[in-house]
């Protein structure tokens, strides 16, 4: 049987100015392999429970585990370490650095995680080259590859960031809304997801 590599148990999750939680998962897993796609109205918390997933956000209960290690078991600093080996994340607002070239903003994982940068070479000749590989499955004209990521359109920096979050196939990949700037023919057909729902209770 394939063993999960997102785990969450007994999840409760609040902001500070509230008094209940916005968030209540009792138990959700994901397998290694799988393709999970979750859905619900605008303000619903599902970005939320993407950070929780990547230890961005620690729930103020429960437990989420990717891999088998639990987020709440470390400090900042080692979950960013670990996120940077074992996540890619797609983040709804890019999160690229505007200075930055296209393609240094793809290798930026490679730069922070030696494990991860291990794994994208031994698909690739070298660092570029993996970064070059996604870029252009991203379909982004390599004339724009030296370009500061701020010199993009926003449709395409949204593919920057799909491509950084690929380099070195990170066990775990995250996307909030990954295709929202993109046409319907952009949208990256080739992302089926399977909707399947969440045992949880989100507070109204």
């Amino acid at each position: 049987m394939t063993s999960a590599i997102l785990q969450i148990q007994q999840l409760s999750f609040r902001w500070p100015t509230q008094t209940a939680p916005c968030l209540l998962i009792d138990d959700f897993s994901v397998a290694k392999g799988e393709t999970v796609f979750l859905h619900g109205p605008s303000g619903s918390g599902k970005s939320t429970l993407l950070s929780l997933m990547a230890g961005v956000f620690l729930p103020q209960q429960g437990q989420v585990r990717v891999d088998g290690h639990a987020w709440s078991d470390w400090r900042a600093s080692a979950r960013d370490g670990y996120r940077a080996r074992k996540l890619g994340y797609i983040f709804q607002q890019f999160n690229l650095l505007p200075y930055l070239s296209v393609q240094d903003n793809v290798l930026l994982p490679c730069r922070l995680s030696a494990p991860r940068a291990q794994a994208a070479l031994l698909q690739h000749a070298s660092l570029e080259a993996a970064a070059q590989h996604w870029l252009a499955a991203m379909d982004l004209p390599h004339t724009s590859w030296q370009l500061p990521a701020r010199a993009l359109s926003v449709g395409q920096q949204q593919r920057v960031a799909a491509a950084r979050a690929l380099i070195g196939s990170p066990a775990l990949i995250i996307a909030d809304e990954p295709t929202s700037a993109l046409d319907e023919t952009a949208a990256m057909p080739s992302w089926t997801c399977c909707s399947r729902p969440v045992q949880q209770r989100i507070a109204r």
